[in-house]
């Protein structure tokens, strides 16, 4: 019988949630531990805890950058442009809830995604040195390509949003850590799910601004929209103030979306969710369901 993994994505989506959500729906643990333990990456641990949400219980995916690979993802002030802040990194998606004091937030690689490499610093990787991450990672050959699709379209929308050929974009290492540990446990986890589709329906679409590197950038982010255009995601306007899309939200629905809509009756095998770490009017959380289509 067809089994279909579908993303309700009402709070929105980002690599943290779908990890989380993909974990509660069945996706095997130590599955998608033993990819991210096998990753030739530095600067993280993951923590994967139950945390109340909305009154909810429900699945929290965790990675917690060390002091050289910290950001501002917890700052919700410095992010939306209020404060003075340092270091002058961008955070979005779906940051911490500090109500659960859970380490640091990401799936945010758009904010330190540009051009050539600049001088001094800190280490910065390419699409390169992303594929041979993923390629020496211990998943199978169906989680490597999904992970790849998903890099890809972030790498495609960082080309055009800063104007360079795709090879020459280049992710600071203190946004990739975070992104390449969401995204690769997320293909760990769907692979092992191994749905018969995926279904997402529709993004809601928040607004307002949020501080990169450069300054203040309209919701959604550049790399958002311009995913969201390659892939044909459906968009839904929300009043909502803040980033519910995020980048690496927006590749994974791209990247693993089947269909756009819902069968007319279906009876629901699982349910899993996973928990937003940001304080937005909103629940904050990705509900993902396996679903069987019925006659």
């Amino acid at each position: 019988m067809t089994r279909l993994l579908y993303l309700e994505c009402t709070s929105g989506i980002s690599g943290d949630m779908c990890a989380a959500a993909l974990l509660d729906v069945g996706a095997r643990e130590e599955v998608v531990r033993a990819a991210l333990e096998s990753l030739d990456v530095e600067g993280f641990s993951v923590d994967i805890a139950r945390v109340v949400k909305s009154g909810l219980d429900v699945c929290d995916f965790n990675v917690v950058l060390d002091a050289a690979h910290e950001n501002h993802d917890h700052d919700m002030v410095y992010l939306h442009g209020h404060g003075r802040g340092g270091g002058g990194d961008c955070g979005h998606g779906h940051g911490h809830d500090h109500a659960h004091g859970h380490g640091h937030a990401h799936g945010h690689e758009h904010e330190r995604g540009h051009g050539p490499v600049p001088d001094g610093g800190h280490r910065h990787r390419g699409p390169r040195e992303i594929e041979a991450i993923i390629e020496g990672a211990a998943m199978t050959e169906g989680a490597k390509a999904i992970a790849r699709r998903i890099f890809a379209l972030v790498a495609d929308a960082e080309a055009r949003a800063h104007g360079v050929p795709v090879d020459q974009v280049h992710f600071h290492e203190v946004g990739a850590v975070d992104s390449i540990a969401d995204i690769v446990a997320i293909a760990a986890a769907v692979d092992d799910l191994a749905p018969d589709g995926v279904v997402v329906a529709d993004l809601p679409c928040g607004t307002g601004t949020v501080r990169c590197q450069h300054g203040l950038i309209p919701v959604p982010a550049p790399a958002t929209a311009l995913i969201a255009e390659i892939c044909g995601l459906p968009l839904t306007p929300v009043a909502v103030e803040g980033e519910l899309v995020t980048p690496t939200g927006a590749a994974v629905a791209g990247a693993l979306r089947t269909a756009d809509a819902l069968p007319e009756r279906f009876a629901i095998r699982r349910i899993g969710m996973g928990a937003g770490k940001r304080a937005y009017d909103t629940p904050g959380i990705l509900r993902a369901m396996i679903i069987e289509p019925l006659a």
